[in-house]
């Protein structure tokens, strides 16, 4: 297989190099509070509510909680993978011989069933370079009819990883392509790194975070955030859905080892990915990430409910599941309470996306 473009050091300093190589191709995606979030999320819970869970019989943590939402749900192609398609092409772009020797017109190739195959699609037309896209048959029909939309030639392949790999293989036998990973590359991960660094330039001069906490499915918009934060006191933090073992990065970041391979159906169906080889560097071998929680589907809904009810906004239900952490985990709440106490955190949350139909909000929402 075709190696990816080569890249710049895994620095706080190469995600500001990114973010000035492709703030012509991005929009500022805005920064919004809601006063009743954040009062919801610094409400003690009831002990009715703790019943069942794990925290069941506990006394219910009181963190003070100030919420700040950066909606990427509202950057083009509606997810913050644009951030790393265009850096990934960006820097193919820089590289010595690449267009000499026929890089353009070979084009790039990609596997993915959902946001990282739209943002390349995208990329790629913008830069007139022909990409080849690998999606499982089963991806969303709206998925594929996007990523069509934006000019890239879709193949299809079986949903595991192995048969996505295998026919990527061969569209790069055929005709040459470049490799542009979803997130397991470091120019994927510096690009998707600027969704945070942006973040912290759009906060009131008085607001200083305490932390960020993201949705974790590769790792590569945590390990991202991780280090445009490496420099600065903000804690950061990955949010996973427990369905099914979806909690792979949790999971692994508590035993030390990571885990290579996850199969679940959880409805946050952007984090159904294991967490890559090179976000994991970042995230557990380097330490830059300060803890990763997860959350029921039923917790999932009720937060994706709130974002529509209280603030109006298009989200996917990967895209709330760090708001789900703030609202209903209670091992991270306390540890809120503990490390905020009286005056509290400020917490910056990444809407990651708002890609999802209205037929699935439906189906979402019928129980």
């Amino acid at each position: 297989m075709s190696s990816p473009p080569a890249s710049l050091p895994l620095t706080r300093a190469s995600v500001e190099a990114a973010y000035e190589l492709i703030k012509p191709y991005i929009h500022e995606t805005p920064v919004l509070t809601n006063t009743t979030l954040s009062q919801l999320a610094s409400t003690p819970r009831t002990p009715a509510e703790l019943e069942g869970t794990e925290w069941a019989g506990q006394n219910p943590a009181k963190p003070v909680l100030r919420l700040w939402f950066k909606c990427e749900n509202l950057q083009r192609i509606g997810a913050f993978k644009a951030r790393g398609a265009f850096h990934a092409i960006e820097r193919l772009k820089q590289e010595p011989g690449w267009e000499e020797g026929g890089g353009r017109l070979k084009g790039v190739v990609t596997h993915s069933s959902g946001n990282h195959a739209q943002a390349l699609a995208l990329a790629a037309r913008t830069n007139n370079i022909p990409a080849h896209i690998v999606m499982p048959t089963i991806s969303a029909p709206a998925k594929i009819a996007a990523t069509k939309g934006y000019g890239a030639n879709v193949v299809f392949s079986g949903s595991t990883s192995v048969e996505r790999e295998a026919v990527t293989a061969t569209v790069i036998a055929e005709t040459g392509a470049r490799l542009i990973p979803p997130y397991d590359h470091p120019n994927i991960i510096l690009g998707q790194a600027t969704a945070s660094f942006e973040l912290l330039s759009q906060l009131p001069p008085s607001t200083t975070l305490s932390g960020i906490i993201t949705p974790l499915g590769g790792g590569g918009l945590l390990s991202g955030t991780a280090l445009t934060c490496s420099s600065t006191s903000v804690k950061v933090f990955g949010a996973e859905p427990s369905f099914q073992g979806a909690d792979d990065g949790r999971r692994g970041y508590l035993s030390g080892e990571r885990i290579p391979a996850v199969s679940t159906l959880t409805i946050a169906d952007g984090l159904r990915t294991p967490v890559g080889a090179i976000p994991w560097s970042i995230i557990y071998e380097r330490r830059l990430v300060s803890g990763i929680y997860s959350v029921s589907e039923a917790q999932i809904r009720a937060a994706l409910r709130l974002v529509y009810e209280r603030m109006k906004l298009v989200v996917e239900p990967s895209a709330v599941v760090g708001l789900a952490v703030a609202l209903y985990n209670e091992e991270f709440r306390a540890m809120v309470e503990r490390q905020g106490g009286a005056q509290g955190w400020d917490l910056g949350i990444i809407f990651s996306g708002g890609n999802v139909s209205l037929e699935a909000l439906g189906k979402l929402f019928s129980d």
